[in-house]
C-alpha cells in the first residue's frame, strides 16, 4: 500500500479524532499492527478523504450508523466526541440519534442517546432543549 494513502489517513484521523484517534490507533497497532494500518488506509485514506462530503456530514451520518447497529457503543462514542470535534452543533448530534427511532427502533434511539448524554456530561456540553 502506498505510503502517501497511510498519510492521507493519518492526516484525516487527526481532522477527525485529534490526537484521541491517533492515540487509539497507535495502542491498537501494539497488539494488532496490520489492522490498525488497515483502519488508518480504508476508512481514513480513503473513504473520509473524498471530497462530496464534509467531515460534518461524514460524522453525522457516521453517528446514525452506529446508533442504528446498535451493538456499537464504543465506536458511538468516539464518534459523538468526534462530530463535536469537527463541529457539528449539540443539536445535531441529538437530533441525528432522534431520527433513528423511526429507521432503527426506539431501543436503538434510547441506547444511543445514552451514550450522547454520557458524552456530552463528560466534555461539559449541555444538552439541548427542545
Amino acid at each position: 500500500m502506498s505510503v502517501d494513502r497511510y498519510e492521507q489517513g493519518l492526516r484525516m484521523l487527526s481532522a477527525v479524532d485529534g490526537t484521541a484517534g491517533i492515540e487509539v490507533i497507535e495502542s491498537l497497532r501494539k497488539s494488532f499492527p496490520d489492522f490498525a494500518r488497515y483502519i488508518v488506509e480504508f476508512p481514513f485514506g480513503d473513504i473520509y478523504a473524498r471530497e462530496a462530503l464534509g467531515l460534518r456530514e461524514r460524522e453525522l451520518a457516521t453517528v446514525a450508523a452506529l446508533c442504528a447497529l446498535g451493538n456499537a457503543r464504543p465506536q458511538l462514542r468516539v464518534h459523538v466526541h468526534a462530530a463535536l470535534h469537527v463541529g457539528c452543533t449539540p443539536a445535531e448530534v441529538v437530533e441525528v440519534v432522534m431520527q433513528m427511532a423511526v429507521y432503527a427502533g426506539f431501543p436503538a434511539a434510547l441506547n444511543g442517546l445514552a451514550v450522547v448524554k454520557e458524552v456530552f456530561e463528560e466534555m461539559g456540553v449541555g444538552l439541548p432543549l427542545a
